[in-house]
């Protein structure tokens, strides 16, 4: 597996880490088809999705595998009145990463970063690696030291 930009940040800044790789088609790709084989509990395996406000533009909201985000949640984070998910074709520039993929560490643009609190009752977490199929697993603590990201209540149950 060739290194992706957020597992480059991860070893630069001597985190620990260990890698979890799958195999599905996109027509199968769900947050919690990738829990399942990666072999972890769908809370414990967080997705990153890229949500835009009018005033304060974009950012990233990662939240469990089995849980939706809470737009109106995530806007009264962000200082928004009204959030809305990112449109596919504005992910990649956005982020340098592609549908199934996508990461706040090493993101190609700085985005404010909001964890969903339900992270801090783990030790470690999964998040994509910046890469289709890889999955990197690391302490929470660290996450927040490569993200700066904020813990918000910004999930409900699917």
């Amino acid at each position: 597996m060739a290194k992706t930009n957020a597992l480059r940040l991860i070893e630069q800044a001597e985190i620990e880490y260990s890698i979890r790789e799958y195999s599905l088609s996109i027509e199968e790709f769900t947050a919690e088809r990738v829990a399942e084989l990666v072999g972890m509990q769908p809370d414990q395996v967080f997705k990153t999705l890229v949500a835009i406000g009018e005033r304060n533009g974009p950012c990233f909201a990662v939240i469990p595998a089995n849980t939706e985000l809470d737009l109106k949640a995530l806007a009264a984070t962000h200082g928004e009145r009204t959030m809305h998910l990112a449109p596919l074709r504005d992910v990649r520039p956005l982020t340098g990463y592609e549908r199934g993929s996508v990461t706040a560490i090493g993101a190609k643009k700085p985005l404010p970063v909001y964890l969903d609190e339900t992270a801090e009752l783990f030790d470690e977490i999964a998040v994509s690696a910046g890469a289709k199929g890889v999955q990197v697993v690391l302490a929470v603590d660290d996450y927040f030291k490569l993200t700066g990201a904020e813990v918000a209540a910004i999930a409900r149950e699917d």
